[in-house]
C-alpha cells in the first residue's frame, strides 16, 4: 500500500491511502471491505500517538497504514463511530493486536464486539497526542452515533461523521422520527455551530465541506426519510 500525500479526499478499496498533513496533526484516510468503509488515522505531530475512527474491515491494510517501521506512530485508541456491523469487523483484530483503548457512545456499546473501554457522550473530549477532539452526538442512524470534531487552531475545522453525514444528505434512518432527529440534530450540533470551511469526513466515500452542502438542507428536509 501507498500513502499519497496529495490530499484528495477519495480513496478506493484495495487502493492507496491519502495522507493530510497539519500543522499539529495528520489525517490518514483508507478504503477497506465490500462496502467501501473509511478508516481514519489520527497522528498527533509532536508526540506520534495515534487514534484511529473505525477499525471497519481488513485489519491487515490498516495495520499497513499505521505502518510495520521504528518511526510508526504508537496507536492509543480506536473509536467507533456507530454500533452498525461494517464499521467494527476489524475492531477486535486491531485491538487485540496494538493493546489500545476503546472507545464508543453508550447507546451503541452494546453490539460492539469489544465493549468500550472509554464511554463517549456528546460534549467530551477525548485527546490524540496533543490534539483534543470534541464528541458530537447525532441521533437518528443509530442511538448512539457520534461525530468528532477537530479545531484546528492553524486551519479550519475537521468533522469526521460516521454515518450521520455525507455529501448529498443524512444518513440512512428507519422511522420518519429517526430522519427528524437525525436532520434537527446535524441542523443544530453541525450546520448550526460550525463555519463552512469544515471539512468533514463520511463513514464511506468521499469527504466534503459543509459551505458546499449548506444550501441543500431544506431539500434534505422535504425529501424526508
Amino acid at each position: 500500500m501507498r500513502i499519497l500525500d496529495t490530499y484528495t479526499g477519495h480513496v478506493a478499496p484495495g487502493g492507496d491511502a491519502e495522507r493530510r498533513t497539519l500543522d499539529a496533526l495528520t489525517i490518514t484516510k483508507l478504503s477497506v471491505g465490500p462496502m467501501d468503509n473509511n478508516a481514519y488515522l489520527l497522528t498527533c505531530r509532536s508526540s506520534g500517538e495515534a487514534l484511529l475512527i473505525d477499525a471497519a474491515n481488513e485489519s491487515e491494510r490498516i495495520s499497513e497504514m499505521i505502518g510495520y517501521g521504528q518511526d510508526r506512530p504508537t496507536l492509543r485508541t480506536i473509536v467507533t463511530t456507530h454500533q452498525h456491523a461494517d464499521h467494527w469487523q476489524a475492531l477486535g483484530a486491531i485491538a487485540g493486536s496494538y493493546g489500545v483503548n476503546t472507545a464508543a457512545h453508550p447507546d451503541d456499546a452494546g453490539p460492539l464486539p469489544v465493549p468500550p473501554d472509554i464511554l463517549l457522550n456528546h460534549g467530551d473530549t477525548i485527546s490524540v497526542g496533543e490534539c483534543e477532539l470534541e464528541i458530537i452526538h447525532l441521533r437518528g442512524h443509530t442511538p448512539g452515533s457520534i461525530a468528532l470534531l477537530y479545531r484546528d487552531p492553524s486551519g479550519h475545522p475537521h468533522l469526521f461523521t460516521g454515518d450521520s453525514l455525507f455529501p448529498g444528505g443524512v444518513g440512512k434512518t428507519t422511522t420518519p422520527e429517526n430522519f427528524t432527529s437525525l436532520v434537527n440534530d446535524v441542523e443544530e450540533r453541525v450546520f448550526g455551530t460550525l463555519p463552512d470551511d469544515t471539512w468533514f469526513y463520511p463513514g464511506h466515500g468521499d469527504d466534503s465541506t459543509l459551505g458546499a452542502e449548506r444550501p441543500k438542507l431544506p431539500e434534505w428536509r422535504e425529501r424526508g426519510w
